[in-house]
């Protein structure tokens, strides 16, 4: 896991997110494909929860207490519990909290032997710093793959044959 490409990806999303959501029509960013799925708009909401109360908390717990105290559970579905937002307001929000988070995550000048530095996790027991940075990175990319899923899922019927080259089409977007 290198730190530096870690962090490139990590900047790079609210960008991307930005491209494929913020000229949509609300109603096709809340689109779901039924219940116990999530919307482009509730993965949206899902990154940025995350990065208020789940990356950055556990590395700080890491750097300052090790293993001797576990993480706390993160709440997945929060952002199902919170008032409703333009998805532009969104986007905003996630882009700051990103921005915060990897300035944070700079100002720890976190060095190699940093990396291997343990904490624990509730499911998973003893992890490494740079497994916890590079699950931050893995899970941003399955979601902004999850979130296109969703979104060409919209047009599932209406591509007619063609359906069967698009394998996303056939499937759900289930809630993490």
């Amino acid at each position: 896991m290198e730190l530096s490409e870690a962090t490139a990806v990590l900047a790079g999303t609210p960008a991307v997110l930005e491209a494929l959501l913020a000229r949509l029509p609300d109603g096709w960013a809340r689109r779901d494909d039924g219940p116990g799925t999530w919307s482009a708009y509730a993965i949206l909401g899902h990154l940025r929860h995350g990065d208020a109360t789940n990356w950055l908390p556990r590395t700080r717990m890491i750097l300052n207490e090790g293993t001797a105290r576990g993480f706390e559970p993160f709440d997945r579905e929060a952002m199902l519990r919170t008032a409703p937002v333009p998805v532009t307001a969104l986007l905003a929000e996630f882009a700051e909290a990103r921005r915060a988070s990897l300035a944070e995550l700079a100002a720890l000048n976190l060095t190699t032997p940093d990396l291997v530095r343990r904490g624990r996790h509730p499911e998973f027991g003893e992890v490494t710093l740079g497994q916890l940075i590079a699950s931050w990175v893995a899970h941003d990319l399955t979601h902004i793959g999850q979130a296109s899923e969703v979104l060409a899922r919209h047009y599932r019927e209406d591509v007619g044959p063609w359906r069967a080259y698009m394998p996303a089409l056939n499937g759900t977007a289930p809630a993490e």
